[in-house]
């Protein structure tokens, strides 16, 4: 008996395999017939109509036109990833927004809402409540257009260690149960909602769907908010840490007579340049108090307009924090020697003016020539909400079976 209930097991896991892998070829070299399949895959012909007929009953493949591939043989019918087959929903809870994003099976934005929040001042619940309400909103779009939500990640700004408990200390509570945050009220999801460290999910979406599509190899993306965070790929994958720690690069010290931090510590790097503190030290921090109303982008607008005008306290505020950003980034590359840095965040909007003092402070910093590449995040704010879509579907192209169970 046990081996008759093993050899079922291994053929069914010897299923799932194989349809994760023609999916993936198949999203990569789309559209592309049965026969160039099998030859991409090592897979019979057989074995390759027997397994796009299951992904094509799960919705997730489809037949296209008739294809030329090469100057011999006969056309054949080309398969492609069906962009309607499923969506992914990425959410993000931030200092002061909230946001929505919806990607289809074929890595396309279908939908995406930024909603200006003052959450520093609510409870979890009372945000929990806010999120799911946006979610269901961005659900209902991707409904009209015919596309089905199979799963969602929730993006929250701080740390989420191994037992799953969210600490961050640029709210007023501890120790809350990042789970707090997936109850999301929606009906059909196939997959379980996650919720993932902000800063990870943002350098997966700029590995996904920015400057990570061009080889960047291993990089650190840096999430410049209110607070600083920092995604480390290494290998294609987001390092974690032993405890799902690593990257809080707004916590390293970078004036030990700073002023204190909202971490304990004193002189961190984002009471230098975060957001908040760059506006302060420009001479904005009146602008603050109407961003629940205006939403996180319009502080921005009025100091790069600032810094167009040459104002001189904007720009020493952005300089300084270029360069105490630069010096934090100068421990990370010793300790971690990646070939590229991506500034993200509010340092891609403030590039042109934080790019030269990052750089040089690495240069001034760097160990036998260990001077990584600097480059801008085309994605700015929205890097973490598409990290967070894309990972649902990744986690379909993974493993197409999810689908199917």
């Amino acid at each position: 008996m046990p081996s008759e209930i093993r050899e079922p097991m291994r053929h069914a896991a010897m299923r799932e395999r194989n349809l994760a892998v023609l999916l993936r070829v198949i999203a990569a070299h789309q559209p592309v017939t049965r026969a160039r399949l099998a030859a991409l895959t090592g897979f019979t012909k057989t074995t390759v109509s027997n397994l796009i007929a299951v992904l094509a009953e799960a919705g997730l493949v489809h037949d296209g036109d008739m294809l030329h591939e090469g100057d011999r043989g006969r056309p054949g019918i080309g398969v492609a990833v069906n962009g309607a087959g499923a969506a992914g929903l990425g959410l993000e809870v931030n200092v002061d927004y909230l946001a929505a994003a919806v990607l289809d099976l074929g890595r396309r934005v279908r939908y995406r809402l930024l909603v200006a929040a003052d959450n520093r001042g609510r409870e979890p619940g009372e945000i929990a409540v806010a999120l799911a309400r946006l979610a269901r909103q961005a659900a209902d779009s991707a409904a009209e257009q015919g596309l089905p939500v199979t799963g969602a990640t929730v993006a929250l700004p701080g740390m989420i260690d191994r037992t799953g408990m969210f600490r961050a200390p640029n709210f007023p509570w501890h120790d809350v149960p990042a789970a707090a945050f997936t109850d999301l009220g929606l009906s059909g999801l196939k997959l379980p909602t996650r919720a993932e460290n902000e800063a990870n999910l943002a350098a997966l979406g700029e590995l996904w769907f920015g400057a990570g599509r061009a080889d960047l190899g291993d990089f650190v993306h840096v999430s410049g908010e209110i607070g600083i965070g920092a995604g480390v790929v290494l290998n294609g994958r987001v390092f974690q840490g032993a405890h799902g720690y690593a990257g809080e690069l707004g916590h390293l010290q970078v004036d030990p007579d700073g002023e204190p931090c909202a971490c304990g510590a004193r002189g961190c790097l984002e009471r230098v340049a975060g957001r908040d503190a760059i506006l302060h030290a420009a001479g904005l921090g009146d602008s603050l108090a109407d961003n629940a109303v205006a939403g996180p982008l319009e502080p921005l607008s009025a100091l790069t307009a600032l810094l167009d005008t040459g104002d001189r306290a904007a720009t020493a505020a952005v300089g300084r924090a270029g360069d105490a950003l630069g010096r934090a980034l100068t421990a990370v590359v010793k300790v971690l020697d990646p070939d590229t840095i991506v500034l993200g965040g509010v340092f891609s909007a403030l590039a042109r003016w934080t790019t030269p003092s990052v750089e040089a402070a690495l240069r001034a910093g760097g160990l036998y020539g260990q001077v990584p590449a600097v480059v801008v995040s085309s994605l700015g704010e929205n890097a973490a909400v598409l990290g967070a879509a894309g990972q649902v579907i990744e986690q379909i192209h993974a493993d197409p079976a999810l689908l199917l169970r």
